[in-house]
């Protein structure tokens, strides 16, 4: 699969992440390196059970100045913040529990890569097993950005499944939207 071509729905969304973590934010700031860090399924873990992905890229770099005797303020060119992303998925536990690849990286303090996958389809071939080729190795629309795993916060539910609000911080720049060739 390439880029998505047309208008529709992004029926199958992905956030993977490189669960290596990075100490040296130098190796990871071009898209060519962070691609690299998706090109082998054991290098990273698909976040599964997604509800509802937030927005992803570089929000606008505009900063709103009051100014004495106006009705409306001005806009002036700024520094655009890096946004924290929030996701809400359904919780299953034992995904999320201490000793488990994703469990461990909530709160850690850690740097990691994370790529964020948009399709009009389920990719051939697609698990979230590492070991087994996966979004890393599938040509789609990808976006790169490194962060952290900030908190995970459960919301028992009584009437449908129970959530999570996983957030991550951004550190750098988003690259993409960029494909992949096919492994």
């Amino acid at each position: 699969m390439a880029h998505i071509t047309s208008i529709g729905a992004g029926i199958f969304s992905a956030l993977a992440v490189n669960t290596t973590a990075i100490t040296d934010l130098t190796t990871v700031d071009t898209s060519a390196e962070l691609v690299a860090k998706f090109s082998t399924a054991a290098d990273f873990e698909v976040v599964s059970n997604v509800r509802e992905f937030p927005q992803i890229g570089t929000p606008a770099n505009i900063v709103n100045v009051p100014v004495y005797g106006q009705k409306t303020s001005s806009q002036i060119q700024g520094q655009a913040d890096a946004p924290t992303l929030e996701l809400t998925i359904n919780y299953v536990p034992s995904e999320w529990a201490t000793g488990t690849d994703l469990g461990d990286l909530v709160g850690d303090g850690n740097v990691y890569a994370f790529q964020f996958s948009l399709l009009n389809a389920k990719p051939a071939g697609y698990t979230t097993t590492a070991g087994v080729a996966g979004l890393g190795s599938v040509a789609n629309s990808n976006f790169y950005f490194v962060g952290k795993v900030e908190a995970l916060l459960v919301s028992p539910q009584l009437t449908d499944a129970n959530q999570a609000t996983l957030t991550l911080s951004v550190l750098g720049d988003f690259f993409g939207p960029t494909t992949v060739a096919n492994a």
